[in-house]
């Protein structure tokens, strides 16, 4: 089934109220992080109740107002997705590091697609005030006002970022780092890849690399980036959903030589 526009129109904007009440509810944990408890997924990977109970709010959300969309969350997996009208793809706390460590580069990440296609994207920070949005085909915003990629020409027109995870070898990300600090370009990274990705739809950063991230931590962010005018990876093909790949977001005329660095 195809959504129309008015379809897609009112899942933007139930989604837009929907990650500001996850991102209320985050933050509450957020402002008594000595009480949470917490348990490690792997190596420099954690969670939290902070993550599960944020997930479980946008989850029921989304079902009782959209009961025959899909669900796949960071936490709780996949739900309903045969035959669904489209997925929405959710991060409850994306940069559950940061922000158990009381640092404010965290944010709540909700894409929802349809079938191969992107159709909304919401990543809000609520520590650092800043909620980016898009839909297809309407440009994005930061804070409700219009973004847009910057149009750097070299790498040493900006920062990129370079994220990072157990997922990869060292050897594999030293390669990434050594194809761009050789090239005149400078690295940051700040342990959220949605909000990474998001700084160069807004032009603080001119582009964002990683060996291979998760959907959940990715796609609300690529659609932002591209309706800003920067230029993505198609992150979806070859099984991008279920399996994570690379990632992809710049300035456009930097994209093939930052594709270059990714082993």
């Amino acid at each position: 089934m195809t959504l129309t526009d008015q379809e897609i129109q009112q899942r933007f904007d139930f989604g837009k109220e929907l990650i500001v009440k996850a991102g209320e509810l985050a933050m509450s944990y957020f402002n008594s992080l000595e009480t949470l408890d917490i348990k490690s997924k792997g190596p420099q990977d954690f969670v939290s109740e902070a993550d599960y109970n944020t997930e479980v709010l946008i989850k029921d959300a989304i079902n009782a107002k959209f009961p025959d969309d899909a669900f796949f969350g960071e936490e709780t997996g996949p739900t309903g997705l045969a035959g669904a009208n489209g997925i929405w793809v959710v991060d409850p706390i994306d940069g559950t590091q940061p922000f158990l460590m009381g640092m404010s580069s965290w944010c709540v990440s909700i894409a929802f697609i349809s079938g191969e296609e992107m159709l909304i994207g919401l990543v809000y920070s609520p520590a650092g005030n800043q909620f980016f949005a898009a839909q297809k085909g309407r440009g994005a915003t930061l804070n409700e006002k219009p973004i847009q990629a910057r149009d750097a020409q070299t790498l040493n027109d900006g920062i990129v970022s370079v994220g990072y995870s157990n997922r990869t070898t060292p050897k594999e990300l030293i390669h990434m780092m050594s194809g761009l600090l050789e090239n005149g370009g400078m690295y940051h990274r700040n342990g959220s890849g949605a909000l990474g990705i998001c700084y160069v739809a807004s032009g603080a950063l001119i582009g964002y690399i990683e060996k291979h991230i998760n959907s959940w931590d990715c796609l609300a962010a690529l659609l932002i980036v591209k309706e800003a005018g920067g230029r993505i990876n198609d992150f979806i093909k070859d099984n991008g959903l279920h399996d994570g790949g690379k990632v992809i977001a710049t300035s456009p005329a930097l994209y093939e030589q930052l594709d270059s660095f990714i082993p």
